[in-house]
């Protein structure tokens, strides 16, 4: 019965680091590029655009096409930069330790 009782205790633990976790992924910026920088988009850690930077010269008519690709490019690349930063804090609280396929814990 102790293992257990130690068992509920960490997991215990366990919920509360990822309720932080959580919490602190609303706060986390990160920022994607495209088309060498000349446009930027902004995620949070949780994946919502949280802005877009977009360099004065591709605001031509001309390049309403190619402006709309990089959008899409930047946001990919900040979605993957992402990505990177919560399995790094999902490390961090499992110890490494992979979870089971299909368990996201609601990232």
């Amino acid at each position: 019965m102790k293992d257990l009782g130690q068992m509920m205790k960490q997991m215990q633990e366990f919920q509360s680091r990822m309720q932080d976790m959580q919490a602190g992924l609303e706060e986390l910026q990160i920022k994607g590029t495209a088309g060498g920088g000349m446009v930027t988009v902004t995620v949070n850690g949780k994946g919502a655009m949280m802005g877009v930077d977009i360099d004065a010269s591709l605001l031509t008519g001309d390049e309403k096409e190619i402006l709309e690709d990089l959008i899409v490019a930047a946001h990919g690349d900040a979605r993957a930069k992402m990505e990177e930063a919560v399995a790094e804090e999902m490390k961090k609280i499992t110890g490494g330790l992979p979870l089971p396929p299909g368990l996201n814990l609601g990232l």
